[in-house]
């Protein structure tokens, strides 16, 4: 194990995540045989205190955050949706953690020299675009200040406290009629769903820092959106 891997983030970046509740569709989306697909990659950039917080779960200490994004309004696919910082893999990119470093520098100014890659997850195929989502779980100890690099693809760079997503009263389930159901948190006025919430309560499930949650809430997508001022898109909804 890495000696820079602050104790409280050991168990994210040594364990494979996991679906204990069965509630997680992400996790098992792998693309047909034969399909062609386009590889990319996300950065799940984890900030925060080196020290671990002995009187907490798993040690997370107070100020620990997750980097996320808000898509563009006006973007033809996944408008509004929350997101990791990421998008698909260049030809010059150094494998799946070159493209996740590149593409938070161009939606939210990260510098990729301050960034410690922890570990990458296995692909994750996503129905709607033909991408081969690699994750890459990286970690800052000294953030330095993000923000909107480019209006037209990003509408929002939030700096997300763990404990508001792990908050019980912020997580539940979404169902949409066109049949996905899966995870969903509220943080900040934003509703997190789809690949960005599976990625994130799979991690918290291994983490040491869950509390328990319902999992037998289960609220409509379009419902839950219209209740922060989001729609949402059809194509934008894993089948």
């Amino acid at each position: 194990m890495n000696a820079q891997v602050p104790e409280w983030l050991r168990a994210v970046s040594s364990t494979e995540p996991t679906d204990p509740h069965r509630l997680n569709p992400v996790l098992n989306r792998h693309a047909p045989r034969g399909a062609h697909t386009r590889p990319a990659a996300v950065l799940v950039l984890f900030g925060g205190p080196r020290e671990a917080d002995p009187l907490c779960l798993g040690g997370l200490p107070e100020g620990a955050d997750v980097l996320l994004t808000q898509r563009a309004s006006t973007m033809r696919q996944h408008s509004g949706q929350v997101a990791f910082p990421g998008g698909a893999a260049d030809p010059g990119d150094d494998g799946p953690v070159g493209t996740a470093l590149r593409e938070a520098q161009e939606e939210t100014g990260v510098d990729p020299s301050g960034v410690l890659p922890l570990t990458v997850l296995p692909e994750i195929f996503i129905p709607p675009s033909g991408f081969d989502v690699t994750p890459v779980i990286a970690y800052w100890e000294s953030p330095m200040p993000v923000g909107i690099q480019d209006s037209g693809e990003v509408g929002r760079v939030a700096r997300v406290p763990l404990r508001t997503l792990l908050d019980p009263d912020n997580r539940f389930q979404v169902r949409h009629q066109a049949g996905y159901q899966g995870p969903a948190f509220l943080a900040d006025g934003m509703l997190v769903w789809g690949f960005t919430a599976g990625i994130l309560a799979a991690l918290f499930a291994v983490s040491g820092w869950e509390i328990p949650w319902d999992t037998d809430d289960v609220r409509d997508l379009d419902t839950a959106l219209a209740e922060i001022g989001e729609d949402i898109e059809d194509s934008a909804v894993p089948r």
